[in-house]
């Protein structure tokens, strides 16, 4: 057997998971976060009929109380804290690009989101923003680290796409603007950008402790919307503040710090393209929040795009555990 490809899975051995986390539990992280990111848009409604909170303001609040829940638990656990890789230290020239490139992509990818929502609508933005990520990222991941999807990968996404779409666009009622779709494209490519640096960091064994990742990823961020924020309004008017409170301590806490955290994870050993589909998760937990919670209708085409959803979910995890499970066989023969 060649010793630079793993004939059954079609990827270069040096293209494995070198990460100390099993790609199991990365799979895992990775659907928590898609979860829990679903709920966000809830609290965010939430909060804004609670509130005259503005997008960029619940954003930058966001970021910023992350990463004080982050910096907190890194003191009170830090021994308890469990690095995502066993690597070198990191070069400061790769250190200091990793921190920017995550920073700005989570701030393109949150801010250029809401500009589409309020461009062109919810539907239109939330179909463009998701259905072209695992695209642009299939395509950046074949380009810069040779993954390859397969066949069944390519339908696979495809289908995710497609579920997201008629998920998402069933009622009809949607209008398609330009300006929003390129917001929406950004928003997609901040999100890819981020993505296609975290596993390529994280495949050459030059990734970081996800917690570490985050808090860096939350306070360039925080730093490039404070400006925005401030000029939108960064202090809340409420009729009632602790309500408002708790809120954006959920909003900080379960789909911020914790999701990035685990997504930063997962996302270092698991296949880029596969990231990209199992956190589109993140529609169908909205959808069931909308219903079970604020009293949403379930309309058909929300059960078919769910059912198309979670189909393409699973898949994806089954062949990338398959092709974990190839990887390890192949590099214990060439041990």
């Amino acid at each position: 057997m060649s010793k630079s490809s793993c004939p059954s899975s079609g990827l270069p051995v040096s293209a494995l998971p070198v990460s100390g986390l099993p790609v199991g539990r990365g799979l895992i992280y990775l659907i928590v976060a898609g979860t829990a990111w679903g709920t966000a848009g809830a609290v965010a409604s939430l909060t804004f009929l609670a509130s005259d909170l503005g997008p960029l303001a619940l954003s930058f609040w966001r970021c910023a109380g992350g990463l004080v829940l982050l910096v907190a638990a890194r003191a009170v656990h830090r021994r308890r804290v469990v690095a995502a890789v066993v690597a070198p230290v990191e070069p400061r020239r790769r250190r200091l690009m990793r921190v920017l490139v995550t920073g700005l992509g989570l701030t393109v990818f949150q801010s250029a989101y809401f500009a589409a929502v309020q461009a062109t609508g919810l539907a239109v933005g939330t179909v463009v923003t998701m259905g072209a990520g695992p695209v642009l990222i299939a395509l950046g991941a074949r380009l810069t680290m040779g993954e390859r999807l397969g066949r069944a990968g390519v339908l696979t996404v495809v289908g995710a796409v497609v579920g997201l779409a008629v998920m998402v666009l069933g009622s009809g009622d949607a209008s398609v603007r330009p300006a929003g779709v390129f917001f929406a494209l950004l928003s997609a490519g901040g999100y890819a950008a981020m993505t296609l640096l975290t596993r390529r960091l994280g495949r050459d064994g030059g990734g970081a402790d996800p917690f570490h990742t985050t808090a860096w990823a939350f306070a360039v961020c925080s730093l490039c919307l404070l400006p925005f924020a401030a000029a939108e309004g960064l202090l809340p008017h409420t009729a009632d503040p602790v309500r408002v409170a708790w809120l954006l301590v959920y909003m900080a806490t379960v789909p911020t710090a914790l999701a990035y955290a685990l997504y930063f994870a997962g996302a270092a050993v698991v296949r880029s393209a596969t990231v990209s589909v199992i956190t589109l998760l993140e529609p169908v937990s909205a959808a069931f929040i909308a219903v079970v919670l604020l009293g949403e209708r379930l309309a058909v085409a929300t059960v078919v795009g769910t059912l198309l959803l979670l189909a393409a979910v699973a898949g994806l995890a089954v062949a990338e555990a398959r092709t974990a499970a190839l990887g390890r066989r192949a590099e214990a023969v060439l041990a």
